[in-house]
């Protein structure tokens, strides 16, 4: 359950991205499960590109992931728990030049 999470969020990272601009390099996510009753609570580690909006991005990956889990387990998702390792730059690092 825990591939299906990661690659969920890899997922929902994919489509808030956008594909035309410069390729933001993420680490892969971390995710932990905890499970029992026929419910799941999922823990999500990742990175996310910055410039965005990150409390809509964070609540569209844990609506997507929660869904997708719940789809492809059959297992009611109760809660996904993000946390927010870093913030990686779009545009790549800022290089500035000193005169």
């Amino acid at each position: 359950m825990a591939r299906i999470a990661v690659r969920a969020a890899q997922e929902a990272l994919a489509a808030q991205t956008d594909t035309s601009a410069v390729h933001v390099e993420l680490a892969a996510p971390r995710a932990s499960v905890t499970s029992g009753g026929g419910t799941a609570r999922l823990g999500l580690t990742l990175e996310m590109p910055y410039p965005m909006d990150l409390a809509t991005a964070s609540r569209q990956v844990q609506q997507y992931v929660s869904d997708r889990v719940a789809h492809l387990t059959g297992m009611r998702i109760t809660e996904v728990t993000l946390a927010i390792e870093r913030l990686v730059p779009a545009d790549g690092p800022v290089r500035r030049r000193v005169e």
